[in-house]
């Protein structure tokens, strides 16, 4: 059982690395991951939800309960949160502006600037400190969470960012206050010494980032926001003839559901009346409207854009394809992708190594230079430059945007592990039928002997129409298509895989396969080398005799896809390796194979086999990806690296696949890989930056450079620095958005 929690509290990477190891301790509990960029757990196992609450509660933080109207409560906590963070901010800054302006005025030398005269630190140097003192209070006051949520994970054992944020802070303030305790005893040489500035420009500048982190994380998730706001809010209803507008949670399945034009589809059903075509583009990313007629299918959220239709309810609220699609989007961007383990481990132990090197470098400069001033601020800028939020985000946020601007292009993308492994495709093997080719047989070609083409195939047509086999149903939709009558056929016979025979309009009609016309005794002579050729062009000829006469040949293919060449094009372009997998005999797989370009073909391979061949590839040390419709290819789809189901497919294909391209365009495998190109490429250049920007940042912060007669880094500088790196790598995880297929 996976269950999926909101997570509450959680202020960096730290944090979800706390709740996870406390997770992972629970009995029952196989598997449990916490992402920080979504604030949601997953776990696995059969650990209660009382147990998994009462676990992260006493990790120190929160279960954020999800109702009926759990999305619209998020949203409304999102958009409360933001405005609550700003808000802090303005104020916090109202107050740090003054108190930096009062610090830094009189030490310009060079420049005159208004400056209070009460205030003049060195005349009135007690009035002084104590304007500094009233000033930073507010600043204190609005960026109280950090020092309740720091210390507290500080006492717990596990301090987190807001920990380095409390210590250094408190640290500058506690220094600050000590100072003035001595300016009041007559040292007034301590104004000097006052760093009320440090901890309130601190405190402002990571509230900034906060705010900026808390916009651009909102940023990321926009995909799941449009999809929630396709769904219509009602339905009309039609009851006893008469048409009712309901609520969309009263819908009930089988229910008659009237739709107009420019209406959208409330739920998923069958139509049961009216033509129409219907505009799927917000699932499928299809921009041509769909035309449906009685019997096809609708989904909920697509728009209506011509006839007016009644359709019958099949699926509601969560069992509709757009809930369904949610979910799966949803799911996806709160996993982890394996390049986020490093990141994650790193996370973990992050804050109890900063804290250590922080009071290292303190204690190192201390005994080197005697100076306690020095020394606390070199402790402080190490603690306020160090940044997991960073570490943290780098990964989920690329995975948020990537998912999410796959489900924009109807791919859909279930999981970070699938979108990692999807870019490192050596190998992409293709089931033939519904896949590469229609799924639909059609007539390809008429060949006559002393007869009308047209008249042939009505009388073909008319022997087949009882017939159920696939090449005979072909037949009868070529005649149809051509507007041909069909005349209602006597004394019909099905002989099992050979062919049928009937009496049509008085004439004797058998048609039938090879074997059929041995065992009728007719004569081929005259027709082997067209057949060959109709063979090698992948098409399956179908012998027509009328009383005892060979008539002609009605040649019937499964045609291939118009996009099935040029996915294949583009494939090859971006140097991956193509092959078909079919059962058909190897003459006819070589001829569609050749039409589409494939390198390698897997031909008269058993439905129950087609796992195995993938295996081979695999054995060879290639990464396979495998793409298919079917029930049959399901196996072989759960046996790749990376399946990838065609959207007008089976439900238990797409359940085996790691990918469903909504739109069955094989444009879209190619356009799943550059994706995860350029997801992994996102998240490799933020982790890059993240893990970068600490590994220089902190040396620096704990004076390195100013060793060798280098800068120092003010604390000042160092919290600007900080915030800048989340939003750095938020802001870069956002390009994704350009993305274009």
């Amino acid at each position: 059982m996976q269950q999926t929690i909101k997570i509450g509290g959680m202020s960096c990477a730290a944090c979800a690395a706390r709740v996870e190891r406390a997770l992972n301790k629970l009995d029952g509990v196989e598997k449990a991951s916490v992402n920080f960029a979504t604030e949601k757990g997953s776990v696995t196992g059969d650990a209660s939800f009382d147990e998994i609450k009462r676990a992260i509660e006493q990790a120190g933080y929160s279960v954020i309960e999800q109702t009926k109207n759990a999305v619209d409560e998020d949203r409304i906590r999102k958009e409360k949160e933001i405005r609550v963070l700003w808000i802090k901010f303005i104020v916090s800054a109202i107050f740090a502006i003054p108190l930096l302006y009062i610090a830094m005025v009189p030490m310009i030398k060079w420049v005159r600037l208004p400056f209070p005269a009460g205030l003049d630190p060195m005349q009135y140097s007690l009035i002084y400190a104590l304007a500094e003192l009233l000033l930073i209070i507010p600043v204190i006051a609005v960026g109280y969470k950090f020092y309740t949520v720091g210390f507290k994970a500080l006492l717990l054992k596990s301090p987190n960012m807001d920990s380095l944020i409390a210590i250094g802070t408190t640290a500058a303030v506690a220094y600050s206050i000590y100072n003035m305790w001595q300016i009041a005893n007559g040292a007034f040489a301590q104004v000097d010494h006052l760093y009320f500035e440090t901890a309130g420009v601190i405190i402002t500048l990571i509230l900034l980032g906060k705010s900026l982190e808390a916009v651009s994380k909102g940023r990321t998730s926009e995909a799941i926001k449009k999809l929630m706001g396709l769904a219509p809010k009602t339905a009309i209803v039609l009851t006893d003839g008469v048409e009712k507008e309901i609520k969309i949670e009263d819908v009930k399945v089988g229910d008659i559901i009237v739709v107009k034009p420019g209406g959208k589809i409330p739920v998923d059903g069958t139509v049961i009346s009216g033509k129409t075509s219907i505009d799927e583009s917000m699932l499928t990313g299809e921009s041509m409207p769909v035309g449906k007629k009685e019997g096809d299918s609708v989904f909920a959220a697509t728009i209506n854009t011509t006839g007016a239709i009644q359709f019958r309810a099949d699926k509601i609220g969560a069992d509709t394809a757009l809930a369904q699609i949610i979910k799966l989007v949803e799911d996806a961007q709160g996993s982890k992708a394996p390049i986020a383990q490093m990141a994650d481990i790193v996370s973990g132990y992050f804050v109890p190594i900063v804290c250590g090197i922080a009071v290292l470098a303190g204690i190192a400069w201390f005994i080197g230079t005697r100076d306690f001033e020095f020394s606390i601020t070199i402790f402080i800028a190490v603690l306020v430059i160090a940044c997991p939020c960073a570490l943290g985000l780098a990964t989920p946020t690329a995975i948020m945007v990537g998912t999410g601007k796959g489900a924009e292009n109807g791919i859909l993308i279930k999981g970070g592990e699938a979108l990692e492994t999807t870019h490192k495709i050596d190998v992409i093997v293709f089931d033939k039928t519904g896949t590469i080719t229609e799924g639909k047989p059609t007539v390809t070609d008429i060949i006559v002997n002393d007869i009308d083409k047209d008249e042939l195939l009505a009388l073909v047509s008319s022997a087949e129409k009882q017939s159920e086999h696939p090449l005979g149903q072909a037949i009868v939709s070529g005649a149809v298509d051509k507007g041909l009558s069909l005349i209602d056929a006597e004394n019909f016979q099905s002989l099992t895989g050979r062919g049928v025979q009937a009496q049509v309009d008085g004439k004797n009609v058998i048609v039938g396969n090879k074997k059929m016309m041995k065992e009728q005794n007719i004569e081929l002579v005259d027709f082997e080398s067209t057949v060959l050729t109709l063979a090698k062009e992948g098409k399956t000829p179908m012998y027509a005799v009328i009383d005892g006469t060979l008539a002609g040949i009605v040649a019937v293919a499964d045609v291939m896809k118009p996009s099935s060449p040029d996915a294949i094009k583009k494939l090859h372009d971006m140097g991956v390796e193509t092959a078909m997998i079919t059962g058909d005999n190897l003459d006819t797989a070589n001829a569609i194979a050749k039409q589409a370009g494939i390198d390698r073909v897997l031909a008269e391979v058993l439905p129950q086999d087609k796992a195995n061949e993938v295996k081979k590839l695999q054995a060879e040390g290639k990464k396979v990806a495998m793409v298919g419709d079917g029930i049959n290819d399901a196996p072989a789809l759960a046996q790749a690296d990376v399946g990838i189901a065609i959207g007008s497919g089976t439900d238990v294909a797409m359940e085996s696949a790691d990918i469903v391209l909504m739109k069955s365009d094989l444009t879209d495998v190619p356009t799943a890989i550059n994706l995860s190109r350029a997801t992994i490429r996102n998240i490799k250049q933020n982790l890059f930056w993240a893990f970068g920007y600490n590994v220089i940042g902190i040396p620096i912060a704990a004076g390195v450079l100013y060793l060798f007669g280098g800068p120092l880094l003010n604390p000042i500088f160092a919290a600007a620095a900080m915030s800048l790196s989340s939003v750095s790598v938020l802001t870069n995880a956002l390009r994704l958005k350009r993305f274009k297929k």
